[in-house]
């Protein structure tokens, strides 16, 4: 089992990784002060996640929103995927556009990526702003759909009464068309039944041949044949007023008070529940302080604008806001210079000895104090008693010359 006991690390491996780590975060540093800024990458790479969730989030809503739309026909359908294809193409510049606005010297440069940032986050406000619609679309179509059914149901009970007024007086006249027929019809077969039976009698002759003969011949009266034509039409006038009259009691019966108020109760309700479930009638209520089934459409519509709007410029300048922040700038010895820090030669002297004076102190403080017997420390900076020196001898006034002293 001694090949699985783990091998102590090779200090001399591990030093000189250690020194190549060293030395490439060295000549990084020294490119970075040679270039004048620093990217800070792993935001970059934040930045450009955002992005290609972003506009992978705008084909996959462009992809629905066409095989929605186009009705089955294929061209149609590639028709309209053909422009946000482009404009992903164009959010895709926006972190690069950043970077260079921040990493340029030339503000002409500067102003060109500006442009381009700003150019780029209104197509991205316009894909974001799709696909918010789209999120809220179906809610409302379905908020819209029950209040259109509402308002039919309170249209009904409105005109209830009228409709009932109107089927009343349907019915009344086939009734009375109906009554008039049959007593037409009662009176001509009343004539009919009060006419003479039909008339038969022998007739006796003889033909163009010299033949004789005989025949029964009938004779009925000429009123009959109008009175049967007359009961004949009142029959058929009666089966098809008997029809309509049928019609009439039955839309009759449909046109119920309590009827139309349940179906505009039932309306209501399932109105009501289509908002409930429709997150913008909600907080459009909450804003403006009234019932969710009492907001009207412009409402809705205004506060689409700004829950659709406002996230959109959100999203379209996250990522490239993050993109400006992960880049350090720092001024170079080219800038320095342009800015005309320079050394004036007079005061090279002052400097020096200002410099020379700084490193006498700190040279005079590293060296070491030496101790005495009892371990006091002397101090290297003790004062020693001045030298008073003797006072000068007195004047000699008579010309002498002093004791000691030759002339």
């Amino acid at each position: 089992m001694n090949f699985l006991r783990r091998q102590p690390p090779n200090r001399d491996v591990q030093r000189e990784r250690r020194d190549w780590v060293l030395d490439q975060q060295r000549w990084k540093h020294e490119r970075d002060i040679e270039r004048g800024y620093r990217i800070k990458w792993g935001y970059v790479a934040i930045a450009y996640l955002v992005e290609f969730m972003v506009i992978g989030a705008s084909l996959a809503g462009a992809w629905l929103f066409a095989g929605y739309y186009s009705d089955g026909d294929d061209r149609a359908f590639y028709f309209m995927l053909l422009a946000p294809l482009v404009y992903a193409a164009v959010e895709l510049c926006r972190v690069p556009l950043g970077i260079l606005a921040r990493t340029q010297r030339s503000w002409f440069v500067k102003g060109l990526a500006i442009i381009g940032i700003v150019f780029a986050a209104g197509v991205t406000t316009k894909s974001v702003s799709q696909l918010g619609e789209m999120m809220f679309h179906p809610r409302l179509m379905d908020a819209a759909k029950a209040k259109t059914a509402l308002k039919d149901a309170q249209a009904d009970r409105d005109s209830i009464d009228t409709r009932i007024a109107a089927a009343n007086a349907r019915v009344e006249q086939y009734t009375t068309e109906l009554e008039q027929i049959e007593r037409r019809s009662a009176e001509n077969s009343s004539q009919l039944a009060g006419l003479p039976a039909q008339r038969c009698e022998r007739v006796y002759g003889t033909n163009s041949r010299g033949v004789r003969y005989s025949n029964l011949k009938c004779v009925t009266d000429p009123r009959t044949a109008t009175l049967n034509a007359a009961v004949s039409k009142a029959g058929a006038d009666r089966s098809a007023i008997v029809k309509e009259l049928e019609e009439a009691r039955k839309a009759r019966g449909l046109l119920d008070r309590g009827a139309a108020d349940r179906k505009v109760a039932d309306a209501e309700q399932a109105y009501r529940n289509s908002v409930n479930r429709s997150q913008l009638h909600s907080f459009t209520a909450m804003v403006y302080g009234v019932d969710p089934i009492d907001v009207s459409d412009a409402q809705v519509h205004a506060f689409l604008r700004i829950f659709v709007f406002v996230p959109a410029l959100c999203a379209a300048f996250a990522s490239t806001i993050l993109a400006l922040s992960a880049v350090s700038v720092r001024k170079t010895f080219m800038d320095e210079d342009d800015l005309g820090a320079a050394v004036n030669p007079e005061a090279t002297p002052y400097l020096l000895a200002s410099i020379a004076e700084g490193v006498r102190q700190e040279m005079a403080l590293a060296q070491p104090r030496p101790v005495t017997r009892d371990a006091s420390v002397i101090p290297l900076e003790r004062r020693t008693a001045p030298v008073v020196p003797p006072p000068p001898p007195p004047a000699n006034t008579s010309g002498n010359a002093p004791t000691g002293v030759t002339a």
